[in-house]
């Protein structure tokens, strides 16, 4: 089974992305998968008949290299990018995306949570002003969460080469002084294995999901 057509209480990964967007106001998408995802482009148009769909097919080497071809074909301005195995409830994403849009159009956004379901998790300090004042060290206060809110400054520069993954490229920008902020979401799961998709489904289950 393709990863984004993998159900959470009966809701596939993909859809529950896409209906958080929805949620958040934002009916254009742009949704890349790999040539093995073909299976979802059909499930998504099915589901979502009224949404502004762009669909990428493309098996790329790295999620920098998705990353990349998802930001070439956004607009002008700020972009909202979702990895599909980034579990949250839908109002926590809607709280996310309203408190992001706060932040100066400078700074790109990162969903944090203290929740670590990653087992090889990007870790992330933020200072009183919700500033990422590290990022990517041995250990932190909260780790990143795979939702983003990224300026259009970002999204159009060109990274070194021999950066691999797109938490790379964010540990990069830390470095060279890009503004990064932070917004906590409380509760939100790496979806990789079968114990993960058993934590989300716990979660809904005790009423953490509408």
């Amino acid at each position: 089974m393709p990863k984004p057509l993998v159900p959470i209480a009966g809701v596939p990964l993909i859809e529950s992305v896409i209906r958080n967007f929805s949620a958040a106001g934002i009916t254009s998408l742009v949704i890349i998968v790999n040539e093995q995802g073909r299976d979802c482009l059909e499930h998504v148009r099915r589901r979502f008949p009224d949404l502004d769909l762009d669909f990428i097919v493309k098996t790329t080497a790295s999620s920098l290299e998705s990353f990349g071809e998802v930001a070439t074909r956004l607009g002008r301005g700020r972009a909202l990018i979702s990895t599909v195995d980034a579990w949250c409830r839908e109002a926590d994403f809607v709280h996310f995306v309203e408190a992001a849009r706060q932040r100066p159009v400078q700074a790109t956004v990162l969903a944090v949570t203290p929740l670590v379901s990653d087992e090889d998790p990007l870790w992330v300090r933020l200072d009183d002003d919700g500033r990422v004042s590290d990022l990517g060290g041995r250990s932190g206060e909260m780790v990143t969460a795979g939702i983003y809110l990224v300026s259009e400054r970002v999204r159009t520069m060109v990274p070194p080469s021999e950066l691999a993954r797109l938490r790379d490229f964010l540990t990069w920008l830390h470095s060279r002084g890009e503004v990064l902020c932070g917004e906590v979401i409380q509760t939100v799961v790496d979806v990789d294995e079968a114990e993960d998709v058993a934590l989300a489904e716990a979660l809904v289950g005790a009423g953490k999901n509408p």
